[in-house]
């Protein structure tokens, strides 16, 4: 089914096009990723102020699409507007919290063994959209089917833990799930990325998908426009729409002028000058979410100069963190502590705040023979602010004697070509679980350690905290990782960039605690028009 052939003549603004790469998988990690509390979350709460919800209206908005080769299937997206479509259309088991801890969706509670290999799921009366109930047999469909090796699924690798084979339906609404070792963190494997619940049997999504979240399927051109309506039996309560748009707008420029002319509602993702320019400006508003991205030069410590951690040490120290923010992100963002995940669960914020200091940082590679050092330094347009930072970084170097060297990279394999080759890189992730990004690029069996850090013992404490049922006592174990990582790791985290989005007066309800890819960002069934 396809929208109205009159699409673009109504929104000639919104043909420019232009690419996005979802930034929280490679580079944002996917996105993902809210304060939500239960199964209600927090759209209303967070829109206090904003008075009551009126009921009413279409909602339209603009994000950066795929193009021809865009889908409604939820376990191939990798784009923000994928996820987007995807949260209005479809439920996860759980989801994150503002603070990237794992919060009950479709899931109305989760219990562990004594030995956490085997978690007891039950289900809350849910239905989708034709009606027939949410049951245990279409969780395992679904899970299984984003664990097919022939596929391309993104959620697979989430769902390593599960042995899904062994895992089983216990009546209509509980599955146990069995896996292949104690996981204290599992829930987070039920809110990853892409993890929605689909009809069992369910394999085409295109022309007619049918879910059960928040609204229905209307109509679907890809590259164009998806429109959806109001679904008035779900499980958290109907939403304040009527019927929800999305229109592609690939280029930017194209987003924030159709929001400017009263086109779209809603605009996803604003660069920082963007934002700054119409801040204050009154005809629209400026939303920024923290915490979205960090932002980080990656360190390879298994080779030279940075296998020495006396050299690591000298560049966390040259980094002046708040001019690298100011100037590489506008100052839309905050400074970062050389760790991952400041303001989300476990996060080890009792740590100093690490500033610059030119002299010990000479001191240190004096000490580590690496006086008059001379690195490449690699970078690419792939993500905002990048270029930037290399040359900012670059001159703050050479007040410590070292020469730096920008080299810039492919926008189209840059992700790929900093796993393994190059010594520093740029290098940008969306929200996720402290648990999840040190279980995906900081253990030595990791697929995506693009900084090579390998140590038995860091990799061992990892494995304790996942077999820790008490969580003061696991938050314990996070913090002794993340003391390692902040004295001698291979992130030199600099920064944590906002997300921006520009909303249109009329719009209410916009959570503004919700980090990109979190339950309450792009939480439309949330919403209203004043």
């Amino acid at each position: 089914m396809t929208a109205s052939a009159d699409r673009h003549e109504r929104f000639p603004g919104l043909r420019r096009r232009g690419f996005l790469a979802a930034g929280g998988a490679a580079g944002l990690g996917v996105l993902a990723l809210a304060g939500c509390s239960g199964p209600a979350g927090t759209g209303d709460a967070a829109a206090e102020g904003d008075g009551t919800p009126r009921r009413g209206g279409r909602l339209r908005a603009a994000f950066a699409g795929g193009g021809a080769s865009e889908t409604l299937d939820p376990h191939l997206g990798n784009l923000f507007a994928d996820a987007a479509r995807s949260k209005a259309l479809f439920d996860k088991l759980a989801d994150y919290g503002a603070d990237l801890s794992a919060v009950p969706r479709l899931a109305e509670k989760w219990e562990p063994s004594s030995g956490l290999d085997r978690w007891t799921i039950t289900l809350r009366q849910a239905e989708f959209h034709d009606g027939k109930p949410v049951t245990a047999a279409d969780v395992l469909y679904s899970y299984r089917r984003i664990a097919d090796p022939e596929k391309a699924y993104r959620a697979r690798a989430s769902l390593e833990p599960i042995d899904l084979k062994a895992s089983r339906a216990t009546g209509e609404r509980t599955v146990e799930f069995v896996l292949k070792r104690p996981t204290a963190e599992f829930p987070n494997v039920l809110a990853a990325f892409g993890a929605y619940i689909v009809q069992d049997g369910a394999t085409e999504f295109d022309r007619e998908p049918i879910g059960s979240g928040p609204f229905r399927f209307v109509s679907f051109t890809p590259g164009r426009s998806t429109v959806l309506r109001r679904n008035d039996a779900h499980w958290d309560g109907a939403p304040h729409l009527d019927e929800l748009e999305f229109v592609v707008a690939n280029e930017e420029s194209a987003r924030i002028n159709a929001l400017l002319g009263g086109q779209v509602e809603y605009a996803h993702e604003l660069n920082p000058a963007t934002g700054r320019a119409h801040e204050k400006a009154g005809a629209i508003e400026i939303v920024r979410l923290r915490n979205s991205a960090m932002q980080a030069f990656a360190m390879k410590t298994d080779r030279p100069p940075f296998d020495d951690p006396r050299v690591r040490e000298a560049f966390f120290l040259i980094a002046d963190r708040q001019e690298l923010v100011d100037g590489a992100l506008s100052g839309a963002g905050e400074k970062g502590n050389d760790l991952f995940g400041k303001g989300y669960e476990y996060y080890a914020d009792e740590l100093p705040q690490r500033e610059q200091d030119i002299g010990r940082a000479r001191r240190l590679l004096r000490q580590a023979g690496a006086e008059g050092l001379k690195v490449t330094l690699d970078t690419s347009a792939v993500a905002a602010g990048f270029t930037e930072a290399a040359g900012i970084f670059r001159d703050q170097a050479a007040r410590a004697g070292v020469g730096v060297t920008v080299r810039m990279g492919s926008k189209d394999s840059y992700w790929k070509d900093i796993l393994d080759s190059g010594t520093l890189c740029c290098y940008r992730s969306g929200a996720m679980p402290i648990e999840s990004h040190i279980s995906q690029r900081l253990l030595t069996d990791s697929t995506t350690n693009a900084t090579k850090w390998q140590d038995e013992n860091f990799d061992a404490l990892y494995q304790q905290a996942q077999s820790t049922k008490d969580k003061t006592a696991r938050a314990a174990l996070y913090g002794r990782m993340q003391r390692r990582l902040h004295a001698e790791g291979g992130f030199l985290v600099w920064g944590f960039g906002d997300w921006i989005l520009g909303v249109a007066r009329s719009l209410r309800g916009v959570a503004r605690e919700a980090p990109a890819n979190t339950l309450d960002w792009a939480r439309f069934d949330k919403v209203w028009l004043a």
